[in-house]
């Protein structure tokens, strides 16, 4: 009886450990564009003078309340790096293993760029401010860590293309592939209109967050 009551406790093996921490920095990447969108929509429609057809969210980073969207981009980057050791460990070397990962990692680190170097204003916002004639340089850095960022957005889901397409999920990697079409297409038409980039960044975020969660629920042994 007493060997019994002081008999040691099993413990979680090193491999069920690696499998638990890989869930959870997969889960972190799932919920990293869905949070910063809907962050970025809850401003969007609260802050006075913000207008989604004429602003874009990186400017909410600005005025008294901008610290809100500056903290949103660093958790958004940090989620996204997170997510993408996960998904890495997820696919355990196999085809988009190496480079996937990679590129989601990239545009964890655009977003964190993207808080430290703020966008100019302009359009309006933040109300009562001067109107940018020249670009600025934290402006212009802001902008080169977007669009690096989102073309890395991109090029990531013609790489996760590949396992999707190995493990049968014929209509998933089509997808993958025809998504970032739309965006870019959404890019181009951002010269004349903020709510196409605005779409554009939605989609490929949204579009991320599903495959990311997808690929983590493979089996193992696919």
């Amino acid at each position: 009886m007493t060997d019994m009551l002081t008999a040691p406790r099993p413990v979680l093996s090193a491999a069920s450990a690696s499998r638990s921490a890989a869930r959870w920095t997969v889960a972190c990447g799932v919920v990293a564009g869905p949070l910063f969108l809907a962050a970025g929509l809850a401003q969007g429609f609260a802050r006075n003078g913000f207008d989604f057809t004429r602003n874009a969210i990186s400017q909410l980073a600005l005025g008294e309340a901008g610290w809100i969207q500056t903290a949103s981009f660093v958790l958004t980057g940090a989620l996204l790096i997170a997510g993408a050791a996960g998904l890495r460990r997820a696919l355990r070397g196999g085809p988009g293993g190496t480079w996937g990962p990679a590129l989601i990692g990239v545009l964890g680190v655009s977003f964190c760029l993207a808080a430290a170097f703020p966008a100019d204003a302009g359009a309006g916002f933040p109300a009562g401010a001067p109107e940018a004639t020249v670009m600025s340089g934290h402006g212009t850095v802001h902008m080169a860590a977007g669009m690096i960022g989102y073309l890395a957005l991109c090029a990531v889901f013609v790489v996760l293309a590949r396992p999707l397409a190995s493990s049968g999920l014929r209509g998933w990697a089509v997808a993958s592939r025809v998504v970032p079409v739309a965006v870019l297409a959404c890019f181009t038409a951002s010269a004349s209109s903020v709510m196409a980039f605005t779409v554009g960044a939605g989609l490929g975020l949204l579009w991320l967050s599903a495959v990311t969660a997808r690929l983590a629920g493979m089996p193992a042994d696919r």
